[in-house]
């Protein structure tokens, strides 16, 4: 799939700024790669993902799984010409030279990180919570708790080297082979319902049917994304330009060949009405699969998996604003660190504030939904951005992506991310009211900043 770009020499570090320590290497990278997109996506979706596509689960998880590859092989050739820890900014800073335009990518991120954190902290108040609590908590409650739990834990200082996440994805990894397990075991002794697999909840065909699918997968596609934060640790990995091609490609690999698996599985133990019901659908998985595994102890794993998603979520999200603000794209207040533990103080009290908004107003569904629309429009930017950055020669050799992928790339991304793909309305709402506080944050700062220039 891939070529070169003719090239002699792979970049020197500048000599004037002091250089990351680059510890990753390839065999951490993959796991980084994996344990960044697994977790809430799979854990706390796949139901509602059957009830807008019926018994033909797997079916948004392939298309899900192609559109990411195509995005991932640019995200490789960008960040081989550009190893550099900025990722979706940077690219789209370089192709088009539009401040407000980097802005608004940079933002979009920042808030896909906050709607995924607030639907994890949605699943970790549902039916896995439920399972050990019996249900007697109030969840909106309990998913602002939550929220207020990852802000203290994020203020007080969390040091997560990339090791400490290896054994995060192990965990997260050991349920759904658990799952798959289950799964086989089932199959195996005759279990399973196999005519499920081809049904789809529309009942008519065409335009109907198109639209129903594209829903599923928009929906599903929350279950992918991830690969896009690992090119921030461009600087901290060994020999990144030919690292990053096997390592991005490989983790998206094996989590879309999971994804596929873990539907079929979940599709064929238990009927569609009962996965779109619960917000553990795995749960019901665990629960139908005729093997005496202890459904608290799976609630344990899924509640870790989704707890884990959501504090990484945060803290991306808050170093984000903590970035812009010092780059002067936010006001400089919100970079604002806490004295003694260093830590952004404003950007984690500004983002919290956000999410307990957005798991206040919002469901799993229709936050991850938002997750993947936020993220699909940045993608779209992204892979054009590789086509306007061909012109732009680098001396060192690199990934280049065949022209088609970022073509069919866009395309995807912008179908996907269309009303064609029949989200409910409300998504493009929150969308639009998160990016309306980010226009009016980057307009208050332009204002300061022109008075502060003419004094």
């Amino acid at each position: 799939m891939s070529s070169t770009d003719s090239t002699t020499a792979r970049p020197a570090p500048e000599p004037s700024q002091p250089s990351l320590k680059r510890a990753i290497g390839p065999k951490l990278l993959i796991l980084f790669v994996i344990g960044d997109i697994l977790g809430t996506g799979i854990y706390a979706t796949t139901g509602k993902v059957a009830g807008k596509v019926g018994g033909a689960l797997w079916v948004p998880f392939v298309i899900g799984f192609v559109v990411a590859i195509l995005t991932a092989a640019s995200y490789v050739e960008l960040v081989g010409k550009y190893p550099k820890a900025a990722g979706a900014a940077l690219y789209t800073q370089k192709a088009f030279k539009v401040p407000f335009l980097t802005f608004i990518v940079a933002f979009m991120v920042m808030c896909s990180g906050l709607s995924s954190a607030s639907a994890a902290a949605r699943a970790f108040s549902g039916d896995y919570l439920d399972e050990l609590t019996a249900g007697a908590l109030p969840p909106t409650l309990i998913a602002i708790l939550f929220i207020l739990a990852l802000a203290a834990l994020n203020l007080r200082g969390v040091s997560e080297s990339v090791k400490t996440n290896v054994v995060l994805t192990l965990v997260e990894l050991t349920g759904l082979v658990i799952i798959l397990a289950i799964g086989a075991y089932a199959v195996l002794g005759g279990g399973g319902e196999p005519s499920r697999l081809t049904e789809f909840q529309s009942s008519g065909t065409g335009f109907a049917l198109m639209t129903g699918v594209l829903g599923a997968t928009a929906l599903g596609f929350f279950a992918f994304v991830g690969f896009e934060d690992s090119v921030n640790m461009a600087e901290e990995t060994q020999d990144p330009v030919r690292t990053f091609p096997r390592a991005i490609f490989i983790g998206v690999a094996v989590t879309g060949t999971i994804y596929v698996l873990v539907a079929l599985v979940s599709s064929l133990l238990v009927d569609t009405e009962t996965l779109a019901g619960s917000s553990g659908p795995l749960l019901e998985v665990v629960k139908a699969g005729g093997v005496d595994f202890p459904p608290e102890l799976f609630a344990v794993i899924a509640l870790f998996a989704v707890a884990n998603s959501a504090l990484i979520n945060i803290m991306m999200a808050s170093r984000l604003c903590y970035g812009m603000a010092n780059e002067r794209i936010l006001p400089k207040a919100m970079g604002r660190v806490l004295a003694g533990r260093r830590t952004p103080v404003v950007g984690i009290v500004f983002v919290s504030l956000l999410a307990i908004g957005l798991v206040s107003t919002g469901e799993i569904e229709g936050l991850g939904d938002t997750t993947a629309f936020l993220l699909l429009c940045v993608f779209a930017v992204v892979n054009v951005a590789v086509l306007v950055l061909r012109k732009d020669r680098v001396d060192h050799e690199h990934f280049r992506t065949p022209t088609i992928l970022p073509v069919l790339g866009a395309i995807t991304a912008l179908i996907l991310a269309s009303p064609l793909a029949d989200r409910p309305a409300d998504v493009y709402i929150r969308a639009g009211v998160l990016l309306a506080i980010g226009i009016a944050l980057w307009a208050v700062n332009k204002l300061v900043l022109r008075a502060r220039s003419e004094d």
